[in-house]
């Protein structure tokens, strides 16, 4: 009940973005941008998220980071993840200033939805080489969720990060933070795994999974979400709940595209060629298929 009423406050007080059959639009959730230290999940990853963010800014695609994207619980300070991953924060900036990025926020960096917060880290950074301080994410909005509306036929896409409802992660979210930085980060060590997290809890993650579904089927409308870690691209007769996944499974990324009116899931990872030289490879693992 919890999270049908917090899925249902958030759609309805959610912008509106107006999107075409022209429109490339890629979607990423749960990079978890850390220290860049042992207990940085993403640091494996960086290289592959730096080139397909490469290769989307470069084929004119908009960047939605639909929550989580900087790990906030593990982390106390966003100025010690953003030097750990400039080159990142390089790109979304590069996207931020062509009015092609938006930021939605999940538990992990749910920091973010202080407007205060978001003036002060993410506006502007001290450059370490010059001394000088020069703009981030100049005047950028943060969100707990988007709606995607089609200009032509006003269909309408969800966009959330889905910890929506959640007593762990929603309503006691400062706990899991707590229990997060002063503990599971130590017993990671010992390859000990949080249990207040769905990506690591296989039980939590089809109950939430379940939840999300329900709120498809009930609102018949289509979400896009993050949050499980788990990419999910439903089939023609299933509700129509989509799952980014992550940017830290194992050696690869997920994420969803969305381009001539059609979606697709799709992974980028380090493949060998047959000489066996590394190289970055994108695959589509679902679609495209029509909106």
């Amino acid at each position: 009940m919890f999270v049908k009423k917090r899925l249902t406050k958030v759609f309805q007080s959610s912008p509106e973005i107006p999107f075409d059959d022209s429109s490339k639009i890629i979607l990423f959730s749960d990079c978890h941008r850390g220290d860049n230290s042992w207990a940085d999940d993403f640091a494996d990853n960086q290289a592959l998220l730096f080139h397909a963010l490469n290769y989307y800014y470069q084929s004119g695609y908009t960047y939605i980071e639909i929550g989580d994207g900087d790990e906030l619980w593990k982390n106390k300070s966003f100025e010690i993840v953003r030097q750990a991953h400039s080159h990142i924060f390089w790109l979304l900036k590069k996207f931020h200033d062509e009015n092609r990025f938006y930021l939605i926020y999940g538990n992990h960096n749910n920091q973010i939805k202080n407007q205060n917060y978001v003036v002060k880290k993410l506006y502007k950074f001290l450059d370490d080489r010059t001394d000088e301080i020069k703009s981030l994410l100049d005047s950028i909005e943060t969100h707990e969720g988007l709606v995607l509306k089609h200009s032509k036929t006003g269909y309408k896409i969800f966009l959330v990060h889905g910890h929506q409802g959640d007593v762990w992660n929603d309503y006691l979210w400062w706990f899991s933070q707590f229990m997060v930085r002063h503990v599971w980060r130590h017993l990671q060590l010992l390859g000990i795994n949080d249990i207040t997290s769905p990506a690591q809890n296989n039980t939590k993650r089809k109950k939430i999974e379940k939840w999300l579904t329900n709120w498809v089927q009930d609102n018949d409308q289509m979400l896009i979400a993050g949050h499980t870690h788990r990419p999910r691209f439903p089939g023609r007769n299933e509700a129509s709940y989509f799952n980014a996944g992550s940017c830290v499974h194992p050696r690869c990324i997920t994420g969803i595209e969305i381009e001539n009116g059609e979606i697709g899931l799709i992974k980028w990872s380090i493949e060998p060629n047959e000489e066996g030289a590394l190289y970055v490879k994108r695959n589509i693992l679902a679609g495209p298929r029509k909106l």
